[in-house]
């Protein structure tokens, strides 16, 4: 039996909100006073007589900057409570921004009628019950891919090519995309993406957000090329307030949400990238067309073999290759042992895009790079990838 406490001096919406849920939604509204929400939390649920409270459905009578303090303070104490904010405008966007940031499920206009403070409810119920058997959400719902762009050397275009696959993907999933800066000392992911992000992946790993993935999306910054980002911190030294164990959970969370997640990390295999790779499906290596890049490429594929940490998907991309390097292809595929999928040749259009914060691949400039990170794209399409697993054709440097 749902429990619904209800802050609120207005008797009227007492009797609209039983009248919407009469027998459908189970479970009893017991209504206190609008002064009670600056009541401490714990006070508040005290104040809920017979069955364990499941919703707090916050009036219009309390005032929003209360109503946001209590909000937050019940996903600290109470993350197991859903809240619903019934309020004088439901239209208001700041509004309805602060009150996800705070944990509010729902929002509801104050005249609004039964069925539609039923549907508030009901949504709020099933948050609550995916909250507390988070394992019977995960198998109900089908979890998005985890494609972790890596290399164990700095400067081979890592985040270019990550966030050129997040708007690739894009258009084979619009809103469906999501690219994490994993690279949380100097994350680059904000510029390639020409983003001023208002929240920050920081910011998430200490919210309810981190709880909730529908209030994540709120932390979510959004691009003109259909693509959210979750940006890295705004400084390096931020870097030390997020564990790899949070990074996990909003990972977690986000595969929830959306079909692809795209995580743009850092050189080396530190802590954040392995919690990453725990919960990968694809991993995209990128490797340039240099010997210690190949060197170090291979020593940490040897790494993660031994840690059982290399993704079953597996794609090798070769950035910035040029056949005057003195390396071919089957030299780098000889030492790394597996085949090179994808070559992007060195371009000159390339940088252009990326200090212009445009990627390149919604550029318009369909030059040989740009042909390398359609190709990437497509091996995540699902005809492409039955048609890769019959044959392999070695790439070649134009």
């Amino acid at each position: 039996m749902s429990r619904f406490l209800l802050i609120s001096d207005r008797q009227p919406l007492e009797a609209r909100l039983n009248a919407g849920l009469n027998a459908t939604v189970p479970g009893s509204v017991y209504r206190i006073g609008a002064g009670a929400a600056a009541q401490p939390s714990d006070d508040v649920l005290r104040r809920s007589i017979g069955e364990p409270t499941d919703v707090v459905i916050l009036g219009p009578d309390v005032a929003t900057d209360t109503a946001l303090r209590l909000a937050s303070s019940l996903a600290a104490t109470a993350p197991d409570v859903a809240v619903v904010l019934i309020t004088e405008s439901d239209e208001d966007p700041e509004l309805m921004r602060s009150a996800m940031r705070a944990g509010i499920r729902d929002v509801a206009a104050a005249d609004a009628d039964p069925a539609a403070l039923r549907l508030a409810v009901e949504r709020a119920c099933a948050a609550v019950e995916r909250r507390r058997h988070p394992a019977g959400a995960d198998s109900a719902r089908p979890r998005g891919e985890v494609i972790t762009v890596l290399s164990p050397k700095g400067g081979v275009g890592k985040t270019t090519v990550a966030t050129n696959l997040a708007v690739g993907l894009a258009r084979i999933a619009p809103q469906r995309v999501v690219v994490v800066d994993l690279d949380l000392q100097f994350g680059d992911v904000a510029s390639a993406l020409n983003l001023d992000p208002e929240h920050v992946i920081t910011d998430a790993a200490h919210n309810v957000a981190a709880q909730d993935s529908v209030v994540l999306k709120a932390f979510l910054a959004r691009t003109d090329h259909g693509v959210y980002a979750l940006c890295g911190p705004r400084t390096p030294a931020d870097a030390d307030q997020i564990t790899p164990d949070q990074t996990g959970l909003l990972i977690d969370q986000l595969a929830v949400e959306f079909d692809y997640v795209v995580i743009d990390t850092a050189p080396g295999l530190g802590e954040h990238l392995l919690a990453a790779l725990e919960r990968t499906t694809t991993a995209v290596w990128i490797c340039g067309m240099d010997v210690p890049s190949v060197r170090g490429t291979n020593n940490a594929l040897a790494v993660l073999g031994e840690l059982q940490l290399v993704p079953r998907g597996r794609h090798t991309v070769v950035n910035f290759a040029d056949k005057r390097s003195g390396l071919t292809i089957g030299d780098i595929e000889s030492t790394l042992g597996a085949p090179v999928d994808v070559v992007i040749p060195r371009s000159r259009t390339l940088p252009l895009s990326t200090n212009r914060g445009i990627p390149h691949i919604a550029d318009g400039r369909h030059d040989s790079a740009f042909r390398g990170l359609a190709k990437l794209v497509d091996r995540f399409d699902a005809e492409e990838r039955q048609r890769l697993r019959q044959q392999h054709r070695r790439e070649v440097v134009s």
